[in-house]
């Protein structure tokens, strides 16, 4: 026993040492798959943890209490609420205008809330950049200042007063840009969308002028269950927000975006098993004389293959922590700065759940992709393993009717395809999954990014993170399956060098040689486009569910040819290379 598994290792190490390049191939693509799993479970955490920790640090309250009337109506109907049963602390009540603001020429519904530089009990928005307010000067919710384009030391007009910005807050009391909830008449239940600001108490009697003013009272209550039975509600003329509806306004900002990490994820899980299918086969197939030699000298199958799956095993559990490394480091890009909450998911270790499905997912990965291809060659004859003899085709008398009367070029790619169909379809599984990713993407383009605020519009941070997320996501898969593409085309033209070496010595021309591999290459390649556009375009549509606007015609057009332009390119290159060695020398070659 000790000695059978001194030689595992032996071999392990020595395949891993002698294929350097194959094995970082495989180390990339099972890390990316992981990598982007780890990132959605990230955004997942993201949807409650950030608005929990700013609702901490800010004292955030339980309820978010508003009267339908104004002025000294509303006060007098929240007094009682201060002291009503159950309720431990309040702050304010705080004075709350529905203004127009003017910045960089547009204009735009702003909610405006007086405040003071005495701390309160409840709702102490923290700064993040700049200082808080005074006279002359507000401070703007960050997504919102970062939808307007302003800066610290710019100025905005609010209701024809100029006041010069001189920080950025966040707070828990009310939901962030474009959500925080502006009404064209004080104490009407309808609601816009707009951003939130700060101003001096003493000076929002100025920016209003003549309108009334509404008001808000913030209330912690000793029972939780008393916050979270309702996300809002009405009752006897005033209105009631929980944090539970703040929190999941809030959550909206990520929530296409995990969404299409984890659509993501599972994409490149696909890719990253053909990935791995297609680099593992063309390794089991080189190391078939090594199978055989074994099984000669006594290896049994269950030796020959726990040698081959403890060594792809090996390198799932490397990949895994190299995926969850890159995810969590990644992470925060997609929560800070302007998600108008405090914190990142970056600044804690990845949780255990995230551990274990990133672990779990690289060796799924690596037993999916290499279970059948290890089994097939330890269970194979020991003469046919020292042979290593390919697949030979089927003949029938249709099919050879049909090859004498095809093109050169079309006859050499039929029957490369024909030696090795698995690496045929792993070619269609790689240009399905790449095309119905960047199908997806090009809807997302398409899509109108800004939101309406009064006659004016802005960029919508959830469109704006929900691209970056797919964005990232077809980067890494773009990469991916270019590897993928890259090593399936240098396998096919080295495994098919002898053949391709007889049918030059038949007659057949370089540059037939090497559109015969081109073709090789495209004919899986077509079904896999031509399924992967609207794979692409369904897919986006479950994902966003609503009226979603299509990408024109040209481009889906443009993306199917760039793929098989793609394919060709990288596909011509090998082949070009291999064709320029004489062919003696090709077929006095010896596989080894």
């Amino acid at each position: 026993m000790a000695g059978r598994l001194l030689l595992a290792c032996r071999l392990l190490m020595r395949d891993l040492r002698r294929r350097r390049t194959e094995t970082v191939l495989l180390l990339l693509a099972i890390s990316a798959a992981t990598g982007t799993l780890t990132l959605g479970l990230a955004l997942n955490n993201a949807l409650a943890q950030p608005y929990e920790r700013t609702r901490t640090a800010t004292a955030g309250p339980d309820v978010v209490a508003m009267p339908g009337a104004t002025g000294p109506e509303a006060l007098a109907a929240l007094a009682p609420l201060a002291t009503a049963p159950g309720v431990t602390a309040h702050s304010g009540p705080y004075p709350i205008a529905f203004l127009m603001l003017t910045a960089r020429g547009k204009i735009v519904p702003a909610v405006v809330q007086g405040r003071d530089n005495s701390p309160a009990a409840l709702d102490r928005p923290a700064v993040t950049a700049g200082g808080w307010v005074r006279p002359g000067s507000v401070v703007i919710e960050p997504t919102f200042a970062n939808a307007l384009g302003v800066h610290i030391g710019d100025t905005v007009d609010i209701n024809g007063h100029p006041l010069r910005v001189v920080g950025t807050a966040v707070t828990a009391a009310r939901a962030v840009y474009p959500r925080a909830d502006w009404r064209a008449d004080a104490g009407s239940p309808l609601t816009e969308n707009a951003g939130l600001v700060w101003v001096d108490r003493s000076q929002i009697g100025a920016l209003v002028g003549a309108r009334p003013l509404s008001y808000t009272l913030n209330l912690r209550y000793a029972d939780p269950r008393a916050s979270t039975s309702f996300d809002h509600m009405s009752m006897d003329g005033i209105e009631y927000t929980s944090w539970i509806g703040i929190a999941d306004a809030d959550g909206k900002l990520v929530k296409q975006a995990r969404l299409a990490l984890l659509v993501g994820s599972w994409l490149l899980t696909s890719l990253a098993v053909a990935s791995v299918a297609n680099i593992v086969a063309g390794r089991v197939v080189d190391q078939r004389r090594r199978v055989g030699l074994l099984k000669a000298v006594g290896a049994g199958p269950a030796m020959i293959a726990a040698v081959h799956l403890a060594e792809y095993l090996v390198i799932g559990l490397a990949a895994a922590g190299t995926g969850l490394a890159a995810g969590w480091l990644a992470a925060p890009a997609l929560t800070n700065p302007g998600a108008g909450l405090l914190g990142s998911t970056g600044t804690h270790p990845p949780a255990l759940r995230a551990v274990l499905a990133a672990t779990v997912l690289a060796l799924a990965i690596a037993a999916a992709a290499t279970l059948a291809p290890v089994l097939r060659a330890a269970t194979t004859d020991t003469v046919h393993a020292l042979a290593d003899a390919a697949t030979p085709p089927r003949r029938r008398g249709w099919r050879v009717w049909v090859s004498r009367r095809m093109p050169t070029a079309l006859l050499i790619g039929v029957r490369v395809n024909a030696r090795r169909p698995r690496r045929a379809r792993l070619v269609m599984v790689n240009t399905l999954i790449t095309t119905t990713a960047l199908a997806a993407l090009l809807m997302g383009l398409t899509q109108d990014r800004q939101v309406k605020l009064g006659e004016s519009e802005l960029a919508n941070p959830q469109g704006t993170r929900t691209l970056q997320a797919m964005l990232l996501v077809i980067v890494v898969l773009c990469v991916l399956a270019l590897i993928n593409a890259i090593v399936s085309t240098w396998t096919a033209v080295l495994d098919a060098r002898d053949p391709l070496a007889v049918a030059r010595t038949l007659g057949a021309t370089p540059a037939q040689v090497t559109a015969g591999m081109v073709v090789a290459q495209l004919l899986p390649a077509i079904p896999g486009v031509a399924l992967g556009v609207p794979a692409g375009i369904g897919l986006y549509l479950v994902a966003s569910p609503g009226d979603q606007q299509y990408a024109p015609a040209s481009w889906m057009l443009a993306l199917a040819l760039t793929v098989l332009l793609t394919v060709a390119a990288l596909t011509a290159i090998p082949a070009l290379t291999a064709t320029r060695r004489p062919v003696a020398d090709a077929l006095q070659s010896t596989p080894t």
